[in-house]
């Protein structure tokens, strides 16, 4: 079926009064021998969900034009039924016949004998708080009813603590947030591991639009909910209403897209949704627990779609960014608590931001109900209860202690800038146990041995690395060092 399509200018704000077609006839009465062979192909559901909304119009230049809700109907019938429909309606009629769609909102197309607009969504369905009123040749609008956007508004950017493992995905979500629907990240899908700030990062997109004061719709919505809603809508008949009100979205962000695998009728649905938002320029906004193309169960055409916009991952925060965290975290709860239990804490909770701030409070709650002082004794039985063990924190500064005796030198000749051979050995091995032993990343490993970029923290990782498989005495040395300091955990 070929389509001419027609540029409508529908305002989000302004939306034209629906004006009543005039019907043919003769058009009437094929449909309705149509309709009667359809009823015997589909099911009821279908019938009544998908063929009973579609209204005949007229016959003219040999096409016959049906008049449909909303162009996300358009594209489902199209992808669906679009076969059966022009047989049974070639059988009607009884010889086949181009079928035009027509929006049902799309008057003005009606009036000028033009094609339909099968690429965006109808507006929605007039009512007392959408009719324009004018005054003075000025369009004035009644504000629209409060809408509910399903954000939590704690979660704000000022809330979000940047570090190496989040960077860019902040960055990204930022210039979102700054320009919905205007930047090149459109889908913008944020993937990563449980608890790592994903639901965070992309519901302060949200809030953070809904704050600028522009008149923008934005929903936060997790995949359940959506499925939940749409199976509701399928069960109430109720199909038109559900499209036309994600066809309004203008910032939609779905949490949890793993969710969407094995449901082949939710992924067709979400598949017609994302389609019409994107083609409006509606930002669009995903997270799930891997990368896309790693997830199983979902549509290929519905991962080549996630794919179009910018996917960018959320890594297990490294040591500072933990320490930061709860810092963060103690500072907004006003609780009083030592960098040195920070910094313990921090050392043994390290791949859940939930698991780290859980261990927080739950310090907290044990000192107040047991009347004890926050101390490294009580974290170690929170830890415990947590993630059941714990370590003790080796320090970079235990490390250049341990390598400096070992080569009898002094500790700062190991941050400092010589390049001697007999100081740059137990440097580099002092760098490699660091990377080996403490959860600091690259950048915090050079800064202690002379402010060293992370480069130089890689070629001495990669040398000792490499001297120990040429070298057994080196080898030996190195996994000596490393038993020493692992034997006071």
């Amino acid at each position: 079926m070929e389509t001419q399509e027609l540029s409508v200018n529908i305002s989000s704000e302004i939306e034209k009064p629906t004006k009543t077609a005039v019907l043919d006839l003769s058009a009437q009465q094929i449909w309705q021998d149509c309709l009667n062979i359809l009823r015997n192909k589909l099911s009821n559901l279908n019938f009544k969900t998908w063929i009973e909304p579609i209204v005949p119009l007229r016959i003219e230049q040999n096409n016959f034009f049906l008049q449909v809700p909303s162009p996300f109907f358009f594209e489902w019938i199209e992808e669906h039924f679009y076969k059966t429909i022009n047989d049974s309606l070639a059988q009607a009629y009884g010889k086949e016949i181009p079928v035009q769609y027509i929006i049902s909102q799309d008057e003005d197309a009606l009036n000028e004998n033009l094609s339909p607009v099968p690429s965006v969504f109808s507006s929605p369905r007039v009512d007392e708080t959408n009719v324009p009123r004018v005054s003075n040749n000025q369009i004035s609008i009644t504000p629209k009813p409060q809408f509910e956007s399903g954000l939590n508004p704690k979660y704000k950017f000022d809330h979000y603590v940047k570090g190496e493992s989040n960077q860019f995905a902040l960055a990204a979500a930022l210039a979102v947030a700054n320009n919905p629907g205007g930047t090149s990240f459109n889908p913008l899908v944020v993937y990563g591991g449980v608890g790592l700030g994903k639901t965070h990062l992309v519901q302060s997109i949200g809030n953070q639009v809904v704050r600028s004061g522009k008149p923008t719709r934005v929903l936060y919505i997790s995949s359940e909910k959506f499925t939940v809603d749409f199976v509701d809508a399928i069960q109430k008949n109720n199909i038109a209403d559900f499209s036309n009100f994600y066809g309004n979205i203008d910032l939609l962000i779905v949490d949890d897209i793993q969710f969407f695998a094995g449901k082949e009728k939710t992924q067709d649905y979400f598949f017609h949704i994302f389609n019409a938002l994107h083609q409006q320029g509606k930002q669009i906004v995903l997270s799930c627990d891997r990368s896309p193309k790693e997830l199983k169960g979902l549509n290929d055409r519905l991962i080549s779609r996630f794919q179009w916009g910018l996917t960018t991952d959320v890594q297990p925060p490294d040591l500072e960014t933990r320490i930061a965290i709860l810092k963060a975290k103690s500072s907004t709860e006003n609780i009083e608590i030592s960098h040195e239990v920070i910094e313990f804490v921090a050392s043994n909770v390290t791949t859940n931001i939930r698991e780290l701030e859980g261990c927080l409070i739950g310090i907290t709650a044990r000192a107040s109900l047991e009347k004890r002082v926050i101390d490294i004794d009580l974290a170690k039985d929170v830890i415990r209860s947590v993630i059941g063990e714990f370590r003790t924190h080796i320090t970079i500064e235990d490390i250049q202690r341990l390598v400096s005796q070992q080569f009898c030198i002094p500790e700062d000749l190991l941050r400092g800038k010589t390049r001697k051979q007999e100081v740059v050995t137990p440097r580099q091995i002092a760098m490699y146990l660091s990377k080996e032993l403490t959860n600091s990343s690259l950048n915090t490993i050079g800064l202690h041995f002379g402010g060293r970029d992370h480069s130089t923290v890689i070629h001495a990782y990669q040398t000792v690395e490499d001297n120990m498989k040429n070298d057994a005495k080196h080898r030996q040395l190195v996994l000596s060092l490393k038993s020493k300091l692992e034997s006071r955990l």
